[in-house]
């Protein structure tokens, strides 16, 4: 990647990532307590409905970027190799498994940061600690005897587990839809507006299938004392039945529908805008 598509991605990742963020954490906390074992009234209710902010606005920005530099880049060095070697009479195929799996990598690059700031968050959110601050002092001191990186790593595995399904969804049908938009209307690239409608639709999709993996996650990473995935899944089904998995289904499908218009549609937004004024200043 040279020097100015770097810049475009990490900066305009950086905006999308934050705007998103903090727009819609209000409806990030009440999925968080609806999915938390107890319910939504036994875990805040709408009491402290920003709590677990300050963890978000920090993240959000390094691993937006990070996940954008990782598509961008490997967006553009995959295309060539998958089209002239393995998908050679596909071109829509071929297209397809190059967003699956640079978005892919894109997300385990963004979780390195995420990660650690999701644990703290949703701890706050579901009024385990009174502020990220307070979670992560318990953390660091290492009150739960398994180590500060596992502390801020758990649910690491469910996160990437979660994260590369949604991803996998979200990012081919969105690039899909950018470019039969552009088609119909006989137009090179879709305008900012019209690729956060494309986001918007993708994300909504990818947020409704990927919602028991989301699930799986909260409720890990909620947990003080580790425990493994499958005791996690039997819990559930056996003290709560299979409709808890779709716990927090309606919150979650909006928030990131709508996010994923501000979030892509921010994107577009900033990297043309990046784009341009490079383009006049160089000329």
């Amino acid at each position: 990647m040279d020097s100015l598509a770097f810049f475009v991605s990490l900066v305009s990742g950086g905006c999308a990532g934050t705007s998103t963020d903090i727009v819609f954490f209000p409806i990030d906390t009440v999925k968080t307590r609806l999915q938390a074992k107890g319910g939504f009234f036994k875990n805040g209710g709408w009491k402290g409905i920003y709590k677990g902010l300050g963890s978000t606005v920090v993240a959000s920005a390094p691993s937006a970027s990070l996940f954008f530099v990782t598509y961008d880049t490997l967006k553009k060095e995959l295309n060539p190799i998958i089209s002239q070697n393995y998908i050679k009479d596909n071109k829509h195929l071929s297209d397809s498994v190059t967003h699956m799996v640079s978005a892919s990598c894109g997300e385990i690059a963004a979780c390195l940061v995420r990660v650690p700031a999701e644990v703290i968050k949703q701890r706050t959110q579901a009024s385990h600690f009174a502020s990220s601050l307070e979670s992560l002092k318990y953390i660091l001191r290492n009150e739960n005897g398994e180590g500060i990186i596992k502390g801020l790593y758990r649910g690491w595995g469910t996160t990437i587990m979660r994260e590369i399904p949604f991803t996998v969804i979200q990012f081919p049908l969105y690039e899909f839809l950018k470019v039969q938009w552009a088609i119909r209307d006989n137009k090179e690239k879709v305008s900012p507006l019209q690729g956060a409608i494309c986001g918007s639709i993708a994300g909504g999709i990818a947020a409704a299938t990927t919602t028991p993996l989301d699930v799986l996650k909260t409720r890990i990473m909620l947990n003080e004392k580790r425990i493994g995935i499958l005791k996690i899944f039997r819990n559930i089904i056996t003290e709560e039945g299979p409709k808890a998995f779709l716990s927090g289904i309606g919150p979650r499908t909006m928030w990131i529908s709508a996010g994923g218009a501000i979030f892509l549609g921010v994107y577009e937004t900033v990297s043309t805008i990046l784009i341009t004024s490079t383009s006049k200043f160089n000329q």
